[in-house]
């Protein structure tokens, strides 16, 4: 089982993000580098469909999304995690 976190982006995220970036991406790679992040990405439209993450855990889902500087610096309007039942891994 996998948890996934759902990103909603807030109405002002083009001006927000880049301020709050390079803190996002360190607090990515600290979890990524701990094996707890498996996958990070925007959708097509960030503005409008937002982002999410998968994690390996949903205690490493809500430590990462509690301490995001995006989540924190109000770049994110709201966030949401769903277990997700990974059937298919790998080529």
């Amino acid at each position: 089982m996998k948890h996934v976190v759902f990103y909603e982006s807030a109405d002002d995220v083009a001006s927000k993000a880049q301020a709050h970036f390079a803190a996002h991406s360190a607090h990515y790679q600290e979890f990524a580098g701990r094996g707890d992040l498996l996958m990070i990405g925007t959708f097509g439209d960030p503005r409008s469909e937002g982002a999410m993450a998968v994690f390996t855990s949903r205690k490493a889902a809500e430590e990462f999304a509690a301490g995001d500087p995006f989540v924190l610096n109000g770049v994110v309007r709201n966030w949401y995690i769903r277990e997700w039942n990974e059937v298919l891994t790998g080529p």
